[in-house]
């Protein structure tokens, strides 16, 4: 993983977005997937509390930057939106994993890849509520998206414990209003 390419994870499951696909980057940070969907030729909506990563990309063609704290309290404020893809590495805020799942569109793809349980030997984040329980990001799809690849590993550069999911949800189940 590169501090300024795409997480390996990301880039490995990549072809499972539609071609041309809206992209939804969550807590995008300094942007670098918003920027690896882009260069790709996605539209990307980039969401952080802080955007000032992603300042040079404003006025960019294919490029929504939302500024909004998703641990706030606020209602998810993509509701009634529904992305080829939505990405999340290195974040987690459990209220809205149920909303992040519905974001997915019909044939569209989830790729989520954070700090799980036995990161807290390991370094920052260590506390609980920012580590995924086993299987927790399986749970979080059950029944809405197919999982294509699931992990629960401990990687070695930089040691780290993670989960991570690439999924999709079916054609058929579109959640977006008719």
């Amino acid at each position: 993983m590169s501090a300024s390419g795409p997480s390996s994870w990301v880039a490995r499951f990549a072809s499972l977005v539609p071609p041309g696909g809206p992209v939804l980057d969550l807590a995008c940070g300094a942007g670098r997937h918003t920027k690896f969907f882009l260069a790709r030729g996605h539209p990307v909506t980039a969401v952080d509390r802080d955007t000032s990563g992603v300042a040079d990309l404003r006025g960019e063609a294919g490029v929504e930057i939302v500024e909004f704290d998703l641990e706030a309290g606020a209602p998810f404020p993509f509701r009634g939106r529904a992305f080829d893809a939505v990405v999340a590495t290195n974040y987690l805020h459990r209220p809205i994993l149920p909303d992040v799942v519905s974001a997915v569109a019909a044939g569209g793809v989830l790729l989520y890849e954070t700090f799980a349980r036995g990161h807290e030997r390991l370094g920052r984040p260590q506390r609980p509520e920012f580590l995924l329980e086993p299987g927790e990001l399986l749970e979080a799809v059950r029944g809405a998206l197919r999982v294509v690849a699931y992990e629960d590993v401990i990687l070695d550069e930089p040691p780290r414990a993670v989960q991570r999911i690439a999924a999709v949800r079916a054609p058929e189940h579109d959640p977006r209003p008719a």
